[in-house]
């Protein structure tokens, strides 16, 4: 089911609360870190979100601090997490002249040992949000998981498909994936290409195994596509003026599922900036009472 919110646009910035507090955890020899947004420090008990950013990101950009300082006016505790993309206590934006050594799917198992760390410091029931390419990677965690959460957002999650992918790549980098991939395969996993187009970063150094996991052809990484089977009770948030993941509106309206609905904020643009993040909380909360 697609809603239609319409929001005056406005200009009004969010900070993120003292309040909030750095966690980390032990995993493959780095240390992963998160934020925590408890409510008046009370400990974790009941529902408790878990956020996810997108590609390249961290979890003190604009959308997801405010996400936290807005659910925490909610009375709705929070942990939003720092993706490690392969470099210990990771901070901010991924330079891309660091070397990459990452895996899509990386992100799939810290999801997972984040939600086993809520459950085992109180947490009793779990909802995961994730943005853009972390909205798939919750929705592919949600998919594959034996420990299910209790119910997903996915906020402008990421959409795929092969031709549009390789198109997308030649007129990025001016070279055509198909060959790039295949140079990869030949290699071992961890050889490092260098000068290679590589997600947001030109000439960068990757390893094989790294390029493949980006770039190889799986229907795994349109989340259209895995919301059609779902079993998780999940809410879709597309920004009517998102020209990240253009074809989100059209891939949901093929999602046939009585457990998945979906709304259009109209004004919005992939990041939900002011008070279309606002809007954004007013949905989750609407939603968390149906569950």
């Amino acid at each position: 089911m697609l809603n239609k919110i319409l929001l005056s646009s406005c200009i009004f910035a969010l900070t993120c609360s003292a309040q909030a507090e750095e966690v980390t955890l032990g995993h493959n020899n780095l240390s992963l870190n998160a934020n925590l947004q408890r409510i008046d420090d009370q400990p974790l008990s009941g529902r408790v979100m878990l956020i996810t950013h997108g590609t390249l990101a961290h979890n003190g950009m604009e959308i997801i601090a405010s996400l936290q300082e807005l659910l925490a006016d909610e009375d709705l505790p929070s942990l939003a997490i720092n993706l490690n993309l392969g470099i210990t206590e990771r901070k901010g934006m991924y330079d891309c002249s660091v070397p990459h050594n990452h895996k899509h799917t990386d992100a799939v198992d810290e999801i997972g040992l984040w939600q086993n760390w809520l459950l085992e410091n109180g947490a009793e029931e779990i909802i995961l949000i994730g943005h853009s390419r972390g909205g798939n990677q919750t929705a592919w965690f949600s998919q594959t998981a034996s420990q299910k959460p209790l119910a997903q957002v996915l906020i402008a999650p990421a959409t795929w498909n092969e031709q549009q992918a390789s198109a997308n790549y030649q007129q990025r980098y001016n070279a055509p994936l198909d060959a790039t991939l295949a140079t990869a395969y030949k290699l071992k996993p961890d050889h490092w290409m260098g000068n290679t187009g590589f997600i947001y970063c030109a000439d960068a150094k990757v390893t094989a195994r790294s390029f493949i996991s980006y770039y190889q052809p799986d229907p795994m990484f349109d989340t259209p596509r895995l919301l059609k089977n779902s079993q998780t009770p999940s809410l879709v948030f597309i920004g009517s003026e998102d020209q990240t993941v253009a074809n989100l509106e059209s891939g949901m309206m093929q999602v046939k599922n009585d457990k998945v609905q979906s709304i259009i904020i109209e004004g919005a643009d992939h990041y939900f900036r002011d008070l279309y993040a606002d809007e954004v909380v007013e949905g989750i909360v609407e939603f968390m009472e149906t569950l």
